[in-house]
């Protein structure tokens, strides 16, 4: 970390609601902890069966979808922008532009508590280029580099 790198508190769920447009049901993340501005941030998942997505993927053996876990990394990605910024860029909008190299690595069910650390690896005007994992009990679930674009709604 940064010697000059700020650390802010934990951001709960009203707060991220205050800080990105998302909302029930693709609201991805319940909390953002461990956020150091312009660098990196922790989102956290509780996975829940209530979801509407797990009546359809699988009835069987309800997974969460992967391209569900790579938004929870891009919602993460835009609490951080947001920190970074500040207020002027609460509730723009963080598009995706790429997502490579995403990997899913063992399945992320109903009761997990899904952790989602994103590192900002470089910023070019409005562009940022981050790296994500996702990580369930300490276990690599998924990974993915991603590019967005922060835009006004």
């Amino acid at each position: 970390m940064d010697d000059h790198a700020e650390r802010a508190g934990d951001v709960d769920i009203n707060a991220i609601m205050r800080m990105i447009p998302h909302r029930y049901p693709f609201l991805m993340i319940d909390k953002v902890a461990d956020i150091v501005a312009n660098e990196s941030a922790v989102g956290i998942k509780n996975v829940s069966i209530a979801e509407p997505h797990f009546q359809g993927h699988f009835p069987t053996r309800p997974v969460m979808p992967g391209v569900l876990i790579v938004e929870a990394m891009a919602q993460t990605a835009a609490v951080l922008v947001v920190e970074t910024l500040g207020a002027e860029a609460a509730g723009k909008l963080v598009y995706f532009m790429s997502v490579d190299r995403a990997r899913f690595r063992k399945p992320v069910v109903p009761g997990d508590v899904l952790y989602v650390h994103v590192t900002k690896d470089r910023t070019r005007g409005s562009v940022w280029r981050f790296n994500g994992e996702a990580k369930v009990d300490g276990t690599l679930v998924a990974e993915a580099t991603f590019t967005a674009m922060i835009m006004d709604d």
